[in-house]
Formats: C-alpha cells, structure tokens, sequence
C-alpha cells in the first residue's frame, strides 16, 4: 500500500505539504492541491480519515435539515444540496440529508438548517454543534441569504420603468424575515413613488394566487404590474391573466422570486429575481466548516440578487 512519503514523492512535495492538503486544504493553493491529489490517485492512496476523525472526536459528516416540504418537481433544493456537497467534499467531509422527522438520527460535525419556523427557534438554539441557516433570520442565528429587500426593490423599480402604472404585491402568508424583506422592498419603491401600496398573501401555491386573479379580475386595471414573492406564485397569476383574456406582457406584467426552475418553464418565461442557490449553498459549507474550526461565529453573509429577464414585462 502506497504511504504518504510515497505521495510526496510522486508529486515532488515535501510530506509536510501533503498532510496540510489532507488535513486542511483551505491552506494550500490549488496547484499545489491538484499535484497532490493526482499523485494520489496514480498511487490509490486513502487517507485513514476514519482514524483521524476517532482521534479528533469527529464525524466528518454534516447535517442538512430541510424543515420544509420537499417538492420533487423543483430542483431549488437539489441546487442547494450541489452547492453544500462541492464545499464539503473538498475538505473530506460527507453531506446526510435529514428532515424534522429523522433529525437526531446518528451524530454529526455541524448543521446547516433551512426552512426553519418562529416555532423551532428553541430547540435549534438547544443545538450543542455549529449551526448555520440558509435564509434570513432576526434571531440572530448566522446565516446565508439573498438581499430580498433589494430584489423586490429593484424589481418594482424596473416595472415601473415599463411604465406599468400600477404595482401590486403577491406575497406567501409566512410570517418569517425572508418575507417581511421581500414586502419591505416592494414598499419602499411605492411609497418613494407617492403610490399606494396593495399587498395580498397566499401559500406558495400557484392555484391561489391563479384563483385570487381569476376571482378579482373585473376589479384589476390595466397596465398593472404584479410583484410576485415566488415563482411559483408568479406561474398561477400569469396563468390566471390569460385564461381570462388579458395580455402578458402588453397589459399586465408578471415577475417572480428565485429563478432556480419555474421561471423558465412558464410560457412566457417569468422575468425574476434570480438566487445563486449554488453558491449560497457552497457558502453556507465554508462558513460552517470555518465554524467548527475557530468555534466563532462567521457573522451573516448576503448575495446580492440578479435579475433574470424573461418576457411578462415589456421590452
């Protein structure tokens, strides 16, 4: 069996620097990383991570909790899963996906949650391992998330751009942060404009917010431009508008939240606030790795959102 001189032989490294790439990674370059990986792959070398971990009073595995329902027809959280695995596997850790239901199951390194409710705030805080959230939170948790203030700002902003004259907001009834900022920048865009702000809340199902339009429609003007918080709620609004004879984008404009999937499979595609699921996922690994090794809190990191252009708004 090959050993670690043997590695350091092949690729020209001093022993040293193959146990840093081993052992930590994050402190070595990239050249000096792929030299030592690829001479370990010509010689089949495995580092005894098991040992190390036993000796480290370590598991090597992250938790990722998704405390909300999983819908297998949208890949949003299969993104985020990409995202976390990529981090953890190059700094050899393997990623179990839990639910609520399965949660305590078996030990871990850290956790990173998403999903989570005003209702799980004690028993999270309880935890005795590092934890991270994906998603705002004003619990003072740390956390990754996008700038949802500023994307729902920025794109009442581009509506009225449009000239679409009047903004209304579809928002999912949650009461949690990621909701209330998403509202708070639709607001502060109306309100800069002297307009009156209109705001109605749904769960995040397309059939309620296609059902609110379809039953409001004799009272929707023209020329309105409809702020959606989801994708999803986006889809049943834009569905709703044509199956009542109205115009996307001509008369009304329709633009959504998220852009991981639904957006491009509406006709016409959604224009929406696109989330970098991606590497909010990759992030929320390095900060909760960076955790487990310092034990000090990385603070909250926010990506700052994108507009992704589709056709229900005009040219």
């Amino acid at each position: 069996m090959a050993t670690l001189m043997d590695v350091a032989k092949r690729a020209n490294v001093s022993k040293m620097t193959v146990s840093r790439v081993i052992n930590h990674p994050e402190k070595v370059t990239d050249e000096l990383k792929q030299m030592v990986y690829q001479a370990m792959q010509e010689l089949n070398y495995q580092p005894n991570l098991i040992a190390k971990a036993l000796v480290n009073n370590s598991t090597r595995i992250i938790k990722l909790c998704i405390l909300e329902d999983i819908d297998t027809t949208e890949p949003y959280f299969m993104n985020l899963m990409v995202g976390v695995a990529k981090t953890l596997d190059l700094h050899q850790y393997s990623l179990q996906l839990v639910t609520r239901r399965n949660f305590g199951i078996g030990n871990c390194d850290g956790y990173i949650i998403t999903g989570m409710r005003k209702g799980d705030l004690d028993w999270i805080q309880k935890l005795d391992k590092p934890v991270i959230m994906f998603g705002e939170n004003r619990y003072g948790l740390d956390y990754v998330d996008t700038n949802n203030k500023a994307g729902t700002y920025q794109m009442s902003a581009l509506a009225l751009k449009k000239k679409y004259e009047h903004l209304i907001y579809i928002g999912i009834d949650s009461k949690e942060s990621f909701e209330y900022s998403r509202e708070a920048g639709y607001i502060q865009q109306v309100q800069e404009r002297r307009m009156i702000p209109e705001l109605h809340r749904f769960g995040n199902h397309s059939h309620l917010s296609e059902e609110f339009i379809r039953t409001n429609w004799k009272n929707i003007q023209p020329n309105t431009a409809f702020i959606c918080a989801s994708d999803r709620l986006a889809m049943g609004v834009e569905r709703a508008i044509s199956r009542c004879g109205g115009s996307v984008p001509d008369d009304y404009g329709v633009t959504g939240f998220d852009g991981v999937f639904l957006n491009q499979v509406a006709s016409p595609k959604i224009t929406t606030v696109k989330q970098s699921i991606i590497e909010m996922g990759s992030a929320c690994g390095e900060n909760l790795l960076d955790k487990i090794r310092t034990n000090a809190s990385p603070g909250n990191l926010v990506f700052e959102p994108k507009i992704s252009l589709g056709g229900t708004l005009r040219d």
